[in-house]
């Protein structure tokens, strides 16, 4: 399913639905480089947040370490799983099913920002929809995304966040474990991380959640944040 359609100050939303990551990829880049093209021209630009999720895949940064996959290609395939590598920043990830995967493709000059500040408003967003369902989350030093229970031993993941920018144009996003099957992720070192763990909204709360739902509300809150 595709949908999009538009909201206040230019803003786009748009899901595609279950994607394969290369066609979505590839569907980002003709949103990226068209917004470049537009502030070249000096017009005037859009900012897109696509929504998606994708079939099992694992994808590394420009910056990540293959050694970090701990799968050959034989065992990929038995796992119905592919791997790709991507020109976003980080290090290894999983996506899969029951994820909400989010690209946003924004004009920061929209918003006088840079990329430091952007990636703290797509964190803070996340944060803030986590805590609708009474769960606290924060930031780890030193590392992007988003984390349950930081300096304990049982410290783990829930939103996992790599980018690419080019004439302050983001593309890339994050990845929030909603129902995903966090099994796929005992296969990698999570962001290149081996001592910390990964988790979702469902194994935190005990049940399934409507992916409609929590996507129309980290929609809200994201539009929010770049308000």
């Amino acid at each position: 399913m595709i949908n999009k359609k538009q909201d206040e100050q230019n803003y786009y939303y748009i899901d595609w639905g279950l994607i394969e990551y290369n066609d979505a990829w590839n569907a980002q880049e003709k949103l990226f480089s068209a917004t470049i093209q537009h502030k070249i021209n000096h017009e005037q630009t859009e900012n897109n947040l696509v929504f998606c999720e994708h079939p099992h895949v694992y994808t590394l940064g420009k910056s990540g370490d293959e050694h970090n996959l701990l799968l050959n290609y034989i065992q990929l395939q038995a796992k119905n799983a592919q791997f790709v590598q991507t020109n976003r920043g980080g290090d290894i990830t999983y996506h899969g099913p029951g994820q909400i995967v989010g690209y946003p493709i924004f004009d920061l000059a929209n918003f006088n920002i840079g990329l430091k500040e952007y990636i703290h408003k797509l964190e803070e967003s996340i944060i803030e929809l986590l805590k609708m369902y009474n769960l606290p989350s924060e930031r780890l030093e030193g590392a992007t995304g988003v984390w349950l229970d930081v300096g304990k031993k049982n410290t783990r993941k829930i939103c996992a966040i790599g980018v690419r920018s080019s004439r302050y144009v983001t593309m890339h996003g994050f990845a929030l474990n909603v129902n995903t099957d966090l099994g796929y992720f005992n296969h990698i070192n999570p962001c290149g991380f081996t001592d910390k763990g990964v988790t979702s909204l469902a194994a935190e709360l005990g049940f399934a959640l409507e992916m409609d739902v929590v996507k129309r509300n980290l929609r809200e809150i994201i539009f929010q944040q770049f308000s």
